[in-house]
């Protein structure tokens, strides 16, 4: 049993992804509802790929792709918010619910022939990570990599022509912001070809304003959604060496007069801006996020602004370790205290929380305490 492996509790119809093995006995399931809850490893099973073929897939798995879309909106949102940076507002995708989103009937042009890194959903906070080769070459690639400058080769091996590699490893959304650098290089071949290829170097730091953007709903080779990156810069003709320069260079290197190539170094990464911890108390009423009024909004625009406010300042005290954060959200008809106690019990980081300093807020305010 592995990371990424879809499994079937034994105790009822539910099934997961698995995207933590805690320990030899207990492991850590993604439900397709969004939530995830320690198991031991014997009361799950994993689905094998046979029955997904045989029987199509489950209602189960077919509601986690299609809520996939929806959960990255949100994680979008925080992502670019936390490193400083608003982006921008996702197409509208049809969810399942209570408030169901019209569907965008953009159609998205056709993926043209070249090398891509594509991240497909295993649930909808885990991310596969692949290599399509959409191209009649095969090529020879490695996979690594880059956190705070430091390199790491993780694999690397022969891809074949309109052929797509197995994960290259599995990213959590949630941890969006403290993803590393995707670095590939890739060797484009051909056997009795007439031509020879320059190696391909391409470093991916991935940024929510435009990580979203790139949804594609149907990938060819890989024949799915996915999230893709194009890898080579000219897609139909990699880079090509004319016979007459690589006969000069291999002359030159077998003589030992050829000059010494500089090594290819990736371009270091941006410097992380400083962030700055929030104030101890912060309120969420309209009149202090927006001084210059707020005619015209709906009752809804303004409870997604208060959200934002929020989820931005916890990530920011979260950030800057803070112990304890009070959101001042006033009493009202209590939608905006309901929304935020739901929005605190599903993240791992809080400690607890409860009604703060009653004497003086009443039941208008939340103190939060962090891990």
């Amino acid at each position: 049993m592995n990371v990424g492996d879809r499994v079937r509790l034994l105790t009822g119809r539910e099934e997961g992804i698995v995207t933590r093995l805690l320990s030899d006995e207990l492991v850590e399931v993604a439900i397709d509802n969004d939530f995830t809850i320690p198991v031991l490893r014997r009361e799950v099973v994993v689905v094998a790929a046979e029955e997904t073929k045989a029987f199509g897939q489950s209602a189960a798995a077919v509601a986690s792709e299609k809520k996939a879309a929806a959960t990255g909106a949100a994680h979008a949102a925080r992502a670019a918010k936390a490193s400083g940076k608003l982006a921008p507002t996702p197409a509208p995708v049809k969810t399942e619910g209570p408030t169901p989103v019209k569907a965008d009937k953009t159609v998205a042009p056709p993926v043209q022939k070249g090398l891509y890194l594509a991240l497909t959903h295993q649930s909808p906070e885990l991310l596969a990570l692949h290599l399509v080769n959409h191209t009649d070459r095969d090529v020879l690639y490695t996979f690594g990599e880059e956190r705070q400058g430091k390199y790491r080769g993780l694999k690397g091996e022969k891809l074949a022509a309109k052929t797509v590699s197995a994960p290259l490893g599995h990213w959590h959304l949630k941890d969006f912001d403290q993803w590393p650098a995707a670095v590939v290089q890739l060797l484009p071949f051909q056997l009795n070809g007439a031509e020879a290829y320059e190696l391909l170097t391409k470093r991916l730091q991935f940024k929510a304003a435009s990580f979203y953007t790139s949804r594609q709903p149907n990938v060819p080779v890989l024949q799915r959604e996915a999230y893709l990156f194009q890898l080579d810069e000219k897609p139909a003709a990699p880079a090509v060496i004319a016979p007459e320069k690589l006969a000069e260079t291999l002359k030159a290197q077998l003589s030992g007069n050829a000059p010494a190539k500089p090594a290819a170094v990736a371009p270091a990464p941006e410097p992380a801006k400083a962030l700055v911890a929030p104030p101890h108390e912060v309120d969420l009423h309209l009149e202090t996020l927006m001084p210059e009024g707020a005619e015209g909004l709906s009752n809804t625009a303004i409870l997604k602004l208060q959200l934002e406010a929020f989820e931005d300042t916890l990530s920011r005290a979260l950030a800057t370790n803070m112990h304890e954060i009070v959101f001042i959200h006033g009493s009202g008809n209590g939608t905006l205290r309901k929304e935020l106690h739901k929005l605190l019990s599903r993240n791992r980081d809080i400690k607890f929380f409860e009604d703060s300093r009653k004497e003086k807020f009443g039941y208008g305010a939340t103190l939060v305490r962090l891990k």
